[in-house]
């Protein structure tokens, strides 16, 4: 059966995935790209990248993905929902390349891009987002893509399968956090911890059998 997977999602040391204040200029706030830098140094992301721990975790984020759920907060800033022009910070050609649903109050018609993606706006729960995503993915996975809050509800809810977090050493202090009202999330999942010598901990989470 289709998994439900997320990959290459940052926390930093006090379980912060993105900072604050969230703004066109700034995606993550203050956060800045400090919770990627580990990513954007590898082969994955850039063609003279290294090699390694890092490059082959964060390799695994494309490979049998068939649709892509993700949060109003990772399409775009606040207000974008009244801007009829705004397309996301991916430019023409963004990198999902399959049906995308972006979980939203404010509804607006299908987004079709370059290169295959084509976004969705959909007002729903975690559940009804994930059997839309699944019948869009056929016999691939789904991926919930983030912010930190619809990863928070999809975990809540029992609806993830797989799940690579890499916990990077700073301290952000503020922001929005991913393990809030989840208490023992844990004891769902087997987990498993890899030290990279870029001082990141990738964190994989499998779900249990039942």
């Amino acid at each position: 059966m289709p998994l439900t997977r997320i990959h290459n999602f940052s926390i930093s040391l006090d379980g912060f995935a993105t900072g604050e204040p969230q703004s066109a200029e700034a995606p993550f706030g203050h956060a800045g790209q400090r919770l990627h830098q580990w990513m954007m140094a590898t082969r994955y992301w850039a063609a003279d990248g290294t090699t390694g721990v890092d490059d082959a975790f964060a390799e695994r984020h494309t490979p049998g993905i068939g649709a892509e759920i993700m949060g109003a907060n990772k399409f775009g800033p606040p207000g974008w929902h009244d801007d009829p022009d705004w397309k996301g910070w991916w430019g023409p050609n963004p990198p999902f390349h399959t049906p995308t649903f972006v979980l939203t109050h404010h509804a607006r018609p299908p987004l079709e891009m370059e290169g295959g993606t084509t976004f969705h706006f959909l007002e729903a729960t975690p559940a009804e987002a994930l059997a839309t995503a699944r019948e869009a993915a056929g016999d691939q996975d789904v991926r919930i893509g983030g912010g930190p809050t619809v990863v928070r509800d999809f975990l809540a809810a029992g609806l993830v399968d797989h799940m690579h977090l890499v916990q990077v050493p700073i301290v952000l202090g503020r922001g929005v956090r991913l393990w809030d009202g989840l208490e023992a999330v844990e004891q769902a999942f087997d987990v498993e911890a890899v030290s990279s010598p870029s001082a990141v901990t990738h964190l994989t989470f499998t779900r249990k059998a039942p």
